[in-house]
């Protein structure tokens, strides 16, 4: 492939990926449930006999319709779904995030790739092109799983604190619903992730949803062991009527442990990761400065010797 041909190439790749990033924009933007509303409240309501069954189709939610459009990004609706779930549970809970970053797998690549192809001439561009199109498809992937492990990190140091507050709060005479509220509250600066999770299930449940479904989409958005444990036990706390105070009592120093558990493996593990930086950076700088001036010195004085 000649250089000549690369400009038209990655003009072309440019041009198809702002394209389609601008169809996708258009149509999710037509399909979202601020437009539905406006165009719900621009229109004149017809009489319910005048119904047409399309027009019924308004108001059921749009993630069929959207599927078939992400389509032309993804494979199928079983992959939106998994893309959506784990989206959410890295903190993007707005519909558009799967459809960007399916396009982000799919963009990323071709312009890695044609770049890559820009400034290394072939045979070579090809190769490093294919593996720098290769390492472009799994970085969102790579940073997606990333930014899940910290958030849940972020959840777990602050589930024992939450806790408490909740405990706290429930003993001094609140129902639940007030007290998950409170905390929310309390822990808006301290534990961010954690107070959005809790304010998304007080959400949820004054939309009208049942506390033990909104406490179990917690359990699911989070995939926190720790809080997957303490959703099962408040729902069997509420189901049988036992005591809600001991059960949180009891969670609070199970988590509070943990945590200090998870503390010190991290202390032990800091020992072996410091090997390779002091190998590889630490140790080769301290040679060349204690072994390099007597290097040097008996590298003077033997020349001299032979000179003699």
């Amino acid at each position: 492939m000649t250089p000549s041909l690369l400009i038209p190439l990655a003009l072309v790749f440019v041009s198809v990926a702002t394209a389609s990033g601008m169809l996708v924009a258009y149509l999710l933007r037509r399909t979202s449930a601020v437009e539905r509303r406006l165009r719900g409240i621009a229109e004149p309501a017809p009489a319910p006999a005048a119904l047409a069954p399309s027009k019924l189709d308004l108001t059921r939610p749009s993630y069929g319709r959207m599927d078939r459009y992400v389509g032309l990004v993804l494979k199928s609706s079983k992959e939106l779904s998994v893309v959506r779930r784990r989206l959410t549970s890295a903190g993007f809970e707005r519909q558009e995030a799967a459809v960007i970053f399916a396009a982000l797998e799919i963009a990323l690549p071709i312009l890695v790739g044609a770049l890559v192809l820009w400034y290394v001439p072939p045979p070579r561009g090809i190769v490093f092109g294919l593996g720098a199109a290769a390492v472009a498809y799994m970085a969102p992937g790579l940073w997606l799983g990333q930014r899940m492990a910290e958030r849940r990190r972020q959840i777990q140091n602050g589930l024992p604190d939450a806790l408490d507050l909740l405990l706290v709060t429930m003993e001094a005479g609140s129902a639940m619903d007030q007290a998950i509220l409170k905390v929310s509250t309390e822990l808006r600066l301290a534990y961010p992730v954690l107070a959005a999770e809790l304010r998304h299930v007080i959400t949820e449940i004054r939309a009208g949803r049942p506390r033990a479904e909104a406490l179990r989409h917690l359990a699911e958005r989070t995939k926190v062991d720790d809080v997957r444990a303490l959703v099962m036990t408040l729902i069997q706390t509420d189901r049988f009527g036992t005591s809600v105070g001991q059960a949180l009592r009891t969670h609070a120093d199970v988590a509070r442990t943990r945590r200090r558990q998870r503390a010190e493996e991290r202390a032990q593990k800091l020992g072996v990761k410091l090997v390779f930086p002091l190998v590889f950076c630490l140790f080769p700088a301290m040679y060349v400065v204690v072994l390099g001036p007597a290097s040097l010195r008996i590298m003077r004085i033997l020349g001299n010797g032979l000179g003699n």
